[in-house]
């Protein structure tokens, strides 16, 4: 969750300052993608960046399309509400046009119509700060995620919180709204 809907309210002086490096971060890490097989994706409202950070996230996208072993997708101007708005949007255009019937609109649907159609639904959301809030985060995609919170800051998070969250996940029962097992 690199920049959300809400960042546009905060001061312009942050905001350039949490632009520049997005833009210093597509530049500079575009090697160390490449290395370890990683491809950028990106979900959100890209066309609200400016014009010079759409160009660098399209040309690092580019540059690391065959990346077979590690997605990394940066939420960018997203706000899951906005996603979901976005999403009815399209569906409603295409029931006015004829395209889909009301008894077409399913959950399976709506999924296709959002930033993050054709992605797995995350299985864990890790939690810093402490925040026991989702705060605006894929919304409909962790209906049924399980949630690692920890006290640890973002900058300060490092491989063994990570440890730590994968841990916890794994001594968790998923039932996906059914009973305990036995």
């Amino acid at each position: 969750y690199a920049f959300s809907t809400e960042n546009w309210k905060r001061p312009r002086t942050e905001i350039a300052a949490l632009i520049k490096l997005l833009s210093d971060f597509l530049k500079e890490e575009i090697p160390e993608m490449l290395e370890n097989r990683i491809r950028l994706d990106s979900i959100g409202n890209i066309k609200k960046l400016p014009l010079y950070v759409q160009h660098q996230l399209s040309k690092t996208s580019r540059a690391t399309k065959a990346g077979d072993m590690m997605q990394l997708t940066l939420a960018l101007s997203y706000g899951s509400r906005d996603e979901i708005t976005q999403a009815v949007k399209k569906i409603a255009r295409k029931t006015v046009q004829g395209k889909i019937k009301e008894s077409q609109i399913t959950q399976e649907l709506v999924s296709e119509h959002l930033f993050t159609a054709g992605m797995p639904d995350p299985d864990l959301m890790i939690r810093s700060s402490g925040e026991l809030r989702v705060s605006n985060y894929l919304l409909w995609q962790i209906a049924y995620a399980e949630i690692h919170v920890t006290p640890v800051l973002w900058p300060d998070f490092r491989d063994i919180h990570f440890y730590q969250a994968i841990l916890d996940y794994m001594g968790r029962d998923r039932r996906f709204g059914k009973v305990r097992s036995k």
